[in-house]
């Protein structure tokens, strides 16, 4: 049994080695991707939003907008950004999906893990088993929930499956540290974008292309 346990456990450290970003493997680009984006409501929606509306939506298509239960604010000016680039010929393809979030405001630790844990299955069934594909590319800038998004595209790594590459972009309110989503999700993104270069040189493997939004 002991034997058993250990060599599942070097299965399962050893699977997770294979997963972690190799930031410096290139990628040779495709004509036109999918895209997923993590709209975290309030600021976070505003930046992420603000980064997506520089896009070529010919060539980003079709998108999907991940926003949490209850936030109507995100839901509305993901519409209004697609109605401004809808055209003739690039028509909206755009799909708004709801998950519960991890932690609510004001929610006390104790009661919090059961809700993360209902939110992490929901994500893992919505990028596994509820389409084909969930996305060729995922955009996260915080907060906490994308954390949870994030885990659930390492489950899919984990066993070989179909998942996305996973890009952070720091908030440009982070001038000298990280938020605390950044730093959990650091060793997992396939890219780490800051948008202050004090921030880039003090994080090694971090990128800094300017200010963004």
């Amino acid at each position: 049994m002991f034997l058993l346990i250990l060599a599942l456990a070097v299965f399962v450290i050893y699977r997770i080695s294979c997963t972690l970003p190799n930031r410096k493997h290139a990628v040779t680009p495709a004509k036109t991707k999918s895209l997923a984006v993590f709209l975290g409501s309030g600021g976070h929606t505003s930046e992420a939003l603000a980064l997506i509306s520089a896009l070529d939506f010919n060539r980003y298509s079709p998108r999907t907008y991940v926003i949490s239960e209850g936030d109507s604010f995100s839901a509305q000016k993901t519409c209004e950004l697609e109605s401004s680039k809808e055209t003739t010929t690039c028509p909206a393809q755009y799909t708004l999906l709801t998950i519960p979030r991890a932690r609510r405001v004001h929610q006390s630790l104790v009661t919090t893990p059961p809700t993360a844990l209902y939110s992490l299955l929901l994500c893992i069934y919505y990028i596994t088993f509820a389409r084909t594909s969930f996305a060729d590319v995922l955009i996260l800038n915080g907060p906490g929930t994308c954390f949870v998004l994030c885990i659930a595209v390492y489950v899919n790594k984990f066993f070989g499956l179909a998942a996305p590459r996973v890009i952070y972009i720091e908030s440009f309110a982070r001038v000298e540290s990280l938020s605390l989503s950044g730093k959990l999700l650091f060793p997992f993104v396939d890219r780490f974008i800051v948008q202050w270069q004090q921030l880039q040189e003090k994080e090694k493997g971090a990128e800094f292309h300017g200010l963004l939004v």
